[in-house]
This record gives C-alpha cells, structure tokens and sequence, in this order.
C-alpha cells in the first residue's frame, strides 16, 4: 500500500505538467486569429495520447471550451468584446475591481502612441498592454543593445541587435494578443509628425532623450491638441522617491526638462500646460567621455551617426527608467479610466521653511489673541497644510507657477493665519497669506469675504474641507 502510495505521488508532478502543457497549448493556439479553426478542430478531437485534463482544473478547461466554441463564429479578435469575453475579462479584473467596469471600458477602447522605447518608453508600454490598453502604437528606430538589457522592461540576449519596436511587438502578443500593435522603425519628425501622431490618439507618450525630437514632439501635441506627457532625464539617479509628476512649468530643477522648457518658450511660445516626469534629485553622474574603437578619447560629434543625437552614454540605475515608466503609465491608465490623480506639488522647500512658518504662527497668535496655547501643530502639521493644501503659495495665488528660487524668496513673505478667526488654528482652519493679504483678511469678517469674493471663499472652502474630511477635524 504504502509502495502505492509513493507511486502516485511520484506520478502527480507529471500529470501537472502535462494538464498545465494541454492549456498551454490551447491558449497558443488561441491567441494568434489565423490559428482559431485550428484550435476549434483541435479541441474538438485532441491528439492521441494526450491526457484528458479535465479533471484536473476542471474550471480553466471550461473557460477555454466555452473560448473555442465561441471562437467559429467570433472569427477574429478584432470582434471581441473586452468586457464579457471570458479569458480576456479575467485576465482584466483586478483592473475592474479597482476602476469599474466603465473605466476599464475606457481603457480598452483607447489608444495610447509610445514614442521612445528604451528603459522608460518599454516599462511605460508593457504596464499600458498589461492594463488592457486595446490600441498602442510604439515608435522608435533604433535596437536593442547588449547594455540595454540592464534597463529595458521585455528584451532579452535573443533581441540584442533587433527593433526596439518590433522587439516589444513579439513579447506582448504573448502577454495580450488581442491587443492592436502598431509597431513602427521610425524616428519622429516633421515628415513622419502627421503618420505617427495619425488617428486621435487618447495620449502620447513621449519617452525620447534628444532635445530636438522631444521639443518638436512636445510642440506638435500641442498645436494639435493632444494630451501628451513627457519623460525628462532618468539616467544618473538613484532615489525612487524623488520622482515627481508636474507641469513643465515647475522643472526647472531637471537639466533635460530645463532646456527642453527654454525652447518650448524660445522657438514655440509654449510656457506650461505639459504634463512631465522628473526626478528633483541631482544627477550623481556625468556623461562619459567618449573613446574611439582605438580606445583613445575622441570627438563624439564625429561618430555621430544621427544629427542631435546623443554620442556619449550617460551612468544608468535600470530601476530608476523602470519607475518613471511605471509613473507614465498609471498617470495615463487612471486620467483614461476617469481616476486622475492628484499629483504632489514640487516645492523647493526644507524643514528650516517649515520650522519658520510654525513660528511666525505661534507669533501671530500671540500677537492677535495674547496667547499662542491654542496652536496645537507640529511643523510635520505645517507641512501638511503648507504642501498638500496651499502647495507652497498664497491661497490668493493659487494660478501661480513660480517654483525654483522664486518659490524659495517668496517664502520670506508668507504666513499661516486663521481663516475663521472665532475657531482654534487647525489644520482644517488655516490659510497660507502674504503678510499684506493676513493683515487684510484679519480685519473683515467670513460673511463680508462670502459676499464679495464668493469664488475665493468657495476655493479656500472647498480645498479645508479636504483636511476636514481627512484628519476629522
């Protein structure tokens, strides 16, 4: 009995594999639509000696039979409906879980275009395909090189020396095969603007580390109305939680972003209004000097295979593209499925600023009521109300995009001061002036301000309420 008993333990890895290499093939089959009436006939009639895995995992054979059944009379992939197709819905469902159905609707009925596929550009469009994006176009002309391979999100030593496009194009019709690639060996510019940013795309994607591309790219969605959003300089960081999302407005502590920003305004009139990625931390590399195959120092400009191009390579932490692709993808995915997200401000702030405006409140308490006793915050509190509700400027300047050293000298004339003067300064119930606008503000009451100004004080109202709700206050 007990020579039994080992015997069948013995023999269930082999019908686990083999159940699981029965589905396998099944799904092969059925991701590519040329190969639909073959898997019907397949099913149908399987081969000879291979084993029956119904009993097995009797839910997933279901699945796939109820698929091939389905599959005569769908006739190609193009037709499904993404939201009841049994596989396709499944593999989707933590995603409707989080947004709903609707939004996962939107998802799959959008487009995105990936121009760029690099570190950033693959992490950005794998994530895009593996949260059911139906539509991708990916753009790029160059390959898939040896040294990459430390930073890009699918390609392996078997892609070194293959199209970055079509490199993606193969590994993610293994991941959704119903998805619509249109890989393309292209390089984005005035002749290919009109094919590439073709057909009203729900956003672009720009993931490109040339200023003379980016700009251009940047300055035609523009023109063209096309929500876009940018990668700026990935390369020479290292720490995850310095990368931001904010307008190209407030970049300024980014090199690429910096420049690309001076001849947006420079060459196109654009000043804000596009969406980046950054890193707020300084680069802790250098370009790398170039060296001729003869291994001496040379010019890079005369190896320059593409005009404004880059030559020289710049250090890589591959984690660091990874996230900013990460951080492009979910910013698009929640914007599409209607779950936008509300991006942190960037503020060139430091605790020294946060210790000083605590001060000047408990100062201005003191001066106001004759007593500071009532101010019960922290300066982590401070922070809060200063980053998170007032985002570093006066409430009456809220439209403002100064940041950088303007930001920091601003700060010099700035204050916390009761929005309601009869209620204790909370957090729910303090405001961010300029000296000028506290004193202002102390000397009327809340029902004057309603009455006067009902747009302010519903903006100041509204953006409280959110530290009321948050800190039950």
């Amino acid at each position: 009995m007990q020579d039994l008993r080992l015997s069948r333990e013995s023999l269930r890895p082999a019908i686990l594999f083999a159940s699981f290499a029965t589905v396998s093939l099944i799904t092969t089959l059925l991701a590519s639509p040329r190969n639909r009436k073959r898997a019907v006939e397949w099913f149908k009639k399987p081969p000879s000696g291979i084993p029956s895995v119904a009993n097995t995992i009797p839910r997933r054979v279901e699945v796939i039979r109820n698929e091939v059944e389905r599959m005569e009379s769908i006739g190609s992939s193009a037709d499904l409906d993404f939201i009841t197709d049994d596989i396709v819905s499944e593999q989707f469902t933590r995603n409707t879980q989080f947004y709903g159905e609707d939004g996962q609707k939107k998802v799959h009925e959008s487009m995105v275009v990936v121009i760029g596929l690099g570190g950033v550009g693959s992490h950005a469009a794998t994530m895009l395909l593996r949260a059911g994006i139906a539509k991708l176009r990916l753009i790029d002309f160059d390959q898939v090189s040896l040294s990459s391979l430390n930073r890009h999100a699918v390609a392996t030593r078997a892609d070194v020396g293959t199209s970055k496009a079509l490199c993606l194009q193969k590994h993610f019709k293994e991941i959704f095969p119903e998805c619509e690639i249109d890989a393309r060996v292209q390089m984005f510019d005035t002749s290919t603007e009109e094919e590439i940013l073709a057909g009203s795309p729900d956003f672009i994607l720009d993931c490109i580390d040339n200023i003379d591309t980016k700009v251009a790219l940047l300055a035609a969605c523009v023109r063209k109305g096309l929500k876009v959003l940018s990668a700026t300089g990935a390369g020479a960081r290292a720490d995850p939680s310095r990368i931001r999302i904010t307008d190209i407005s407030e970049s300024s502590i980014d090199p690429l972003s910096r420049s690309v920003r001076h001849r947006l305004r420079r060459e196109h009139n654009i000043t804000s209004g596009i969406p980046v990625v950054i890193s707020t931390e300084r680069p802790k590399a250098k370009l790398l000097p170039f060296t001729a195959p003869d291994g001496k120092e040379a010019n890079p400009l005369d190896y320059q295979v593409v005009p404004g191009f880059r030559v020289r390579t710049i250090p890589v932490l591959g984690t660091i593209p990874a996230i900013f692709g990460q951080v492009m993808a979910s910013y698009v995915i929640t914007s599409i499925a209607g779950l936008a997200v509300q991006t942190e401000p960037v503020l060139n702030l430091d605790v020294d600023h946060y210790a000083l405006l605590h001060q000047r409140l408990v100062e201005r308490e003191e001066l106001l009521f004759g007593t500071a006793s009532e101010v019960e915050l922290d300066k982590e509190e401070v922070a809060y109300v200063v980053r998170e509700i007032w985002r570093g400027r006066s409430a009456r300047a809220q439209g403002s995009r100064e940041v950088g050293r303007g930001m920091w000298n601003a700060m010099k004339t700035l204050t916390l001061t009761r929005w309601d003067v009869s209620k204790p300064p909370s957090i729910a119930n303090l405001v961010l002036f300029t000296f000028s606008e506290a004193e202002e503000h102390e000397a009327i009451t809340l029902e004057f301000l309603k009455k006067e100004e009902p747009q302010f004080y519903d903006m100041v109202e509204k953006r409280l309420e959110v530290a009321r709700r948050e800190f039950n206050c």
